[in-house]
């Protein structure tokens, strides 16, 4: 991930927070928005959540 996509992520992943109550649910349709995989950054670690041929997700570290 480049600096200018890291920092455009986090911008759009702090908007999103503000529209979803706690504990919402989202769809990984949602989520993943026709990509395979996308990145999550959570508590100074980066996670990949990909999803599968078979329908399955799969979180990495």
């Amino acid at each position: 991930m480049t600096p200018a996509s890291k920092s455009t992520t986090e911008a759009s992943l702090g908007a999103s927070r503000n529209l979803l109550p706690r504990g919402a649910d989202l769809d990984s349709l949602e989520l993943l928005k026709g990509q395979k995989s996308v990145t999550i950054q959570h508590n100074g670690a980066l996670y990949r959540l990909q999803a599968t041929k078979l329908g399955k997700l799969i979180l990495t570290k």
